[in-house]
């Protein structure tokens, strides 16, 4: 297998990163949690989510206006789970455990399941991330290469053209089928059950799948004059929207030109840890106020990876304590000055595992 080295200055780059981070919250006098700016956002995007949902039950408002709010409550999803449930699930909302719970919850809310997520994200994700094999970002089945590691198929020749369409279905496939069968593969895996209920779980999931479907469909079909294929058009744009806006998201973080991939054994020490989520993560746009308060901190990916454990709002102040860090120890910071870049860079990279030849060997 392919292992990443180390010299003596990078294993030292995690500990004076910290030091200096956590210098800047004394300093300062700020906590690493949610402030103001995080519970306005918070409060924002769940109301405009739900708020969309009740002006198309209630309001006397034409069929066209409705689809408009069903692309409003795709963008609002989108939010939830990219700036609320993300912070809440690392624990990086609040210092109350429980306030995390409950907001990680959201996810729940908006057709998802918080314990699945967090198995995935935090766990084999944040672990390994893009070690193929283990972090189950990299796999899509075969319908987009998007590592080197990963087997090649004919078809994978065209993806730089068809992926772009096949991201518009990453939630609704999270909400029908991709849970169930997640559930089951993870509680096959002895590790992650350890410390878990089963049966609590089990429910958890069932109850808030049917809670989900019920005011997604149910309630709609009953209060609205409209046809169930109408609905099931409202549905199908809330989805389309927001799963495009979030893979293109994650996507942007670590299938780009400049980061690495990697197949290595899994059992990363944290100085290795810290120095491979460097060379396999990347930013982008850190000027732009907007992506900045929508995308949760997820152009931010650096310092979301090495400081899970802090709310996003802070990243934009630490990313210039990281970046000089970084390159002080002589490391790369990936980063791309504007999203429409890291797009361009993310569609050479699709083109680029689109060849045959572009295929490593797994030892």
């Amino acid at each position: 297998m392919s292992v990443l080295q180390f010299g003596t200055d990078e294993k030292r780059l995690y500990h004076e990163i910290r030091e200096q981070v956590s210098a800047y919250f004394k300093k300062n006098g700020i906590s690493p949690h949610a402030n103001f700016t995080m519970v306005s956002k918070t409060i924002i995007l769940l109301t405009s989510y739900f708020g969309a949902y009740l002006a198309i039950l209630l309001l006397p408002i034409p069929v066209a206006a409705m689809w408009a709010l069903a692309v409003v409550m795709g963008l609002s999803l989108a939010g939830i789970g990219m700036s609320v449930m993300h912070d809440a699930c690392h624990g990086s909302y609040s210092s109350n455990p429980f306030i995390n719970k409950m907001l990680g919850y959201s996810i729940n809310l908006i057709g998802g399941n918080r314990f699945n997520w967090m198995i995935q994200h935090n766990v084999k994700h944040h672990t390994f991330t893009n070690i193929y094999g283990v972090d189950e970002d990299l796999s899509n089945g075969d319908a987009i290469r998007l590592s080197p590691y990963s087997d090649y198929r004919w078809f994978h020749k065209f993806q730089h053209i068809y992926s772009w369409m096949l991201y518009t279905l990453g939630t609704l496939s999270w909400v029908t089928i991709k849970d169930f069968k997640q559930f089951n593969h993870l509680f096959n895996e002895r590790g992650h059950i350890r410390n878990s209920n089963f049966a609590t779980e089990v429910s958890i999931l069932i109850i808030s799948k049917l809670m989900y479907y019920i005011y997604a469909f149910v309630v709609p079909y009953f209060v609205l004059d409209l046809a169930i294929w109408q609905i099931l058009v409202g549905f199908v744009t809330i989805h389309i929207v927001a799963g495009f806006v979030l893979s293109i998201t994650f996507q942007l973080a670590h299938v780009v030109e400049n980061t690495e991939h990697e197949t290595s054994d899994p059992n990363p020490t944290l100085e290795t840890w810290a120095v491979h989520q460097i060379k396999t993560t990347c930013n982008f746009a850190r000027n732009s106020k907007i992506l900045n308060w929508y995308l949760g901190g997820l152009n931010f990916q650096i310092e979301h990876h090495l400081f899970p454990n802090i709310c996003h709002v802070h990243y934009k102040k630490i990313s210039e304590i990281v970046k000089n860090t970084v390159q002080k120890h002589g490391l790369s910071y990936n980063e791309y000055d504007s999203m429409l870049i890291a797009v361009k860079s993310h569609y050479a990279t699709l083109k680029r595992f689109s060849n045959q030849s572009e295929q490593a060997i797994m030892a």
